[in-house]
C-alpha cells in the first residue's frame, strides 16, 4: 500500500537554533512559537508574513496562552508569564532552581488548564529530568519522574488518554488520564520509532486522535494511528531537524511545522540552507484548539 505523503512549504526563512513550542493562537489568529537556545518567543502572523520576537533573557523550552491572553512560558528552572503587550515578566514557580546543569523543554496545557513541561539536562543524561505539573493554585506536581528529553505530550479528545515522548527511547508512551486529579497511570507503548527514521520530537494531535510526531534529523511530520501504532501519513520537510508541529488557520488544517540548524556543520547547512524556518502544509485532516492555561 502506498504511503500517503505531501510537501511542506516555506513560510517564513529564519535560521533558528532550535525552533519549538508551536502554537495556534486562535484569538489573534496567529502562530506562536520559540527559539529555545537564543531565548526568544515569536509570534508570526500569516496573514502578512511578520515574525516578532521577544528577547526574554533565557532559555525557552516553550509557551502557553493564558485565559487571559498572557503566554506562560517554560524557562531554564521553572515557569514565568510575559504580557506580549506590555512587555511585563512575571515570575512563577522554579522547581528547578538548584539544577543548574537543566533546563525546561517541550510542554502543554491538559484539559483541566494545568500547564505540564518537562526538564532536561543540557548534556541529555540519563534520567536528569521529569515531568511537571503546574496547577492553577500555583502548586507543582511531578507527574513523570526521571525522564531524558521530554518532547511530544497531547491528550486526546475524550480527555481519557494522555500521550507523552520521552525522545532518547524512541517510543511513543500512552497512559491512562484522570480529567479530575490530572493523575495519569497504566503506561504502555503506543510505537517505537525505528533510529534510521528519526527521532521523535514535538507532536500535536487531530480530531480523530490521530498523533502528528515530528521526527528530528528524519526530515517529516508522521500521522500516526495510535490504536495501532502505525503511521500512515506523512508530511516531507525540506531539512532534516524538524522539531514540532501544531494546527492552524480558520479551519484547523493548516500544519504549521518548527525547525532547526542545531549544531549543522558548514556543508550541512549549505546542503539545507533553510533549517530554522517555519514551514506549512495544507493537510485533509483537522486539528484541535490547544488548551489555555487557567490562572
Amino acid at each position: 500500500m502506498k504511503m500517503n505523503r505531501i510537501q511542506a512549504n516555506l513560510i517564513y526563512p529564519i535560521r533558528a537554533i532550535v525552533g519549538e513550542g508551536s502554537l495556534w493562537d486562535v484569538v489573534n489568529q496567529q502562530l506562536i512559537w520559540v527559539d529555545i537556545l537564543d531565548h526568544k518567543i515569536y509570534s508570526f502572523d500569516p496573514k502578512n508574513g511578520s515574525n516578532k520576537g521577544y528577547d526574554l533573557g533565557q532559555d525557552i523550552g516553550t509557551v502557553v496562552i493564558t485565559e487571559s491572553g498572557q503566554w506562560a512560558y517554560a524557562g531554564q528552572d521553572g515557569i514565568n508569564f510575559f504580557n506580549p503587550k506590555t512587555g511585563q515578566i512575571k515570575e512563577g514557580p522554579k522547581p528547578e532552581e538548584n539544577k543548574q546543569g537543566n533546563r525546561f523543554n517541550d510542554g502543554k496545557c491538559d484539559p483541566r488548564g494545568t500547564f505540564w513541561a518537562g526538564s532536561m539536562a543540557y548534556s541529555a543524561t540519563e534520567g536528569a529530568g521529569n515531568l511537571y505539573e503546574f496547577d492553577t493554585k500555583g502548586d507543582v506536581i511531578v507527574r513523570i519522574k526521571g525522564t531524558t528529553m521530554s518532547n511530544g505530550l497531547v491528550w486526546n479528545s475524550e480527555a481519557t488518554n494522555f500521550y507523552f515522548i520521552d525522545s532518547l527511547t524512541y517510543e511513543i508512551h500512552e497512559y491512562n488520564y484522570n480529567q479530575n486529579s490530572g493523575n495519569i497511570s497504566n503506561k504502555r507503548v503506543v510505537a517505537v520509532m525505528d533510529k534510521e527514521v528519526g527521532l521523535p520530537d514535538g507532536m500535536a494531535i487531530d480530531d480523530e486522535d490521530h498523533l502528528w510526531i515530528a521526527l528530528f534529523d528524519g526530515g517529516k511530520v508522521v500521522r500516526m494511528n495510535p490504536k495501532t501504532g502505525k503511521i500512515v501519513y506523512e508530511v516531507i520537510v525540506p531539512v532534516p531537524k524538524v522539531t514540532s508541529c501544531t494546527f492552524g488557520g480558520i479551519n484547523l488544517n493548516q500544519l504549521y511545522i518548527t525547525t532547526a540548524s542545531y549544531l549543522m556543520e558548514k556543508d550541512q547547512l549549505e546542503t539545507y540552507p533553510l533549517s530554522g524556518s517555519l514551514f506549512t502544509a495544507s493537510v485533509p485532516f483537522k486539528g484541535v484548539l490547544p488548551n489555555k492555561m487557567k490562572i
